[in-house]
């Protein structure tokens, strides 16, 4: 998804930025020590994608000092996860935040333009999976790529899946969330002819222990391009997802 150093090469290249300029740009503090926090603030110009911050665990005046410091260098847009709604609270006098309750993330500076190669799908087996898969849409859409949803199509009703071909003939890639067996991520892995990011979810009775039967179904998958995440990491789907939907810039 790194773009941005391409740019400033290819600026120095044809005369558009000076040499001078493109090294105060690579020169610029890596990372910013806080006290309590070392934000990586060179992770944009090497990746494209600039640091997340995971709100768990952290007090709202953590967080808020932590986007100050990434605002102060220019950072534009924000992706907070795992963000409790009184956590949001506090942090919803920040201009142009928006929370997203369900999935428990926060964006701040607002949904970019879509620059991905094509459409990524997000399937769920139930309607309990979806504040995971609203975690996955929405940090995919924060990095610039067009979701297609398509919540409480598992296996239990087949038919509820197989009505939608074309979207999962289409897409560029899947992530596939469910609990209980995990049963949905072979189906699509067997259907679809593009890779298949699955997210196991705590979906579930006592003997699916938490997520860890569906994880282990996802990982014994027989259908082959499917690869799977941690329990419940609908942003770690949602970030993978991202950066294959961007692979054209390696060409």
């Amino acid at each position: 998804m790194n773009t941005d150093v391409k740019k400033l090469l290819e600026g120095v290249k044809n005369g558009s930025v000076s040499v001078d300029e493109a090294l105060l740009t690579l020169k610029k503090e890596p990372f910013e020590d806080i006290g309590y926090a070392k934000i990586d603030m060179h992770r944009f110009v090497r990746q494209g994608v600039a640091e997340v911050i995971y709100g768990a665990s952290k007090t709202a005046e953590q967080i808020l000092g932590i986007v100050k410091a990434m605002t102060d260098k220019g950072q534009k847009r924000i992706l907070i996860t795992r963000l409790s709604a009184d956590k949001a609270e506090v942090l919803k006098e920040i201009e142009n935040f928006e929370y997203f309750q369900d999935a428990m993330v926060g964006i701040l500076g607002g949904k970019p333009e879509k620059t991905g190669i094509g459409k990524i799908v997000v399937a769920t087996g139930g309607t309990s999976d979806v504040p995971v898969a609203e975690e996955a849409a929405l940090t995919a859409e924060c990095f610039g790529n067009e979701v297609v949803r398509l919540y409480d199509v598992g296996v239990a009703g087949l038919h509820r899946l197989l009505n939608h071909m074309d979207d999962i003939m289409n897409a560029s890639v899947i992530i596939a969330i469910a609990g209980m067996e995990g049963a949905l991520a072979s189906v699509i892995g067997g259907l679809s002819d593009c890779p298949v990011i699955a997210v196991p979810t705590s979906v579930g009775y006592g003997a699916s222990f938490g997520g860890v039967s569906a994880l282990l179904s996802m990982l014994n998958s027989c259908a082959s391009g499917v690869t799977v995440v941690n329990i419940d990491n609908g942003f770690g789907a949602g970030y993978s997802a991202s950066m294959i939907n961007h692979m054209d810039v390696k060409k």
